[in-house]
């Protein structure tokens, strides 16, 4: 499925019109859309973090991602087929106060919540749930980001 949105291009949405009747609305007028440009999958994320090395060694050590280049001021990972960019925050900006970005979910095959809860209790990773959904996983990294496990075993 495609990218929708605000900044598709319309393809002739008056010409389908009938005289005298009000124009298409809902599927009938979204099959007339054509995407802007069609998005197949995330090539990245990247979070503004306090210290790149320190934040390396946690998403490293916590939760497997592999080094795909690193420098002093930025970082990109592999997560699965995805990268996942760590940059250094200039000056005084705020980092993972999640003001633009509510949290990241990450896909995490095997285990059940119990294990993953104690092996993140392991590297030091206080982790939380909600008691609506116990089997949900939330935890943060060193500069607060809001991170989430989702195991699809349960």
């Amino acid at each position: 499925m495609g990218c929708v949105g605000p900044h598709a291009v319309v393809i002739s949405s008056s010409a389908h019109k009938a005289p005298g009747r009000r124009p298409m609305t809902g599927t009938a007028q979204k099959s007339r859309v054509r995407p802007a440009v069609e998005c197949s999958g995330i090539d990245h994320v990247v979070l503004y973090v306090r210290d790149v090395a320190r934040s390396v060694a946690f998403y490293v050590d916590v939760l497997g991602m592999k080094v795909k280049h690193k420098s002093s001021d930025y970082a990109f990972l592999r997560c699965g087929n995805q990268l996942f960019g760590l940059f250094a925050a200039e000056g005084d900006a705020d980092t993972g106060r999640g003001e633009e970005l509510s949290h990241l979910a990450f896909n995490v095959p095997g285990g059940t919540s119990a294990s993953i809860k104690k092996a993140l209790a392991e590297h030091g990773v206080k982790a939380t749930g909600r008691s609506a959904d116990p089997d949900c996983i939330y935890f943060t990294d060193p500069d607060g980001h809001h991170l989430q496990i989702v195991s699809p075993d349960e």
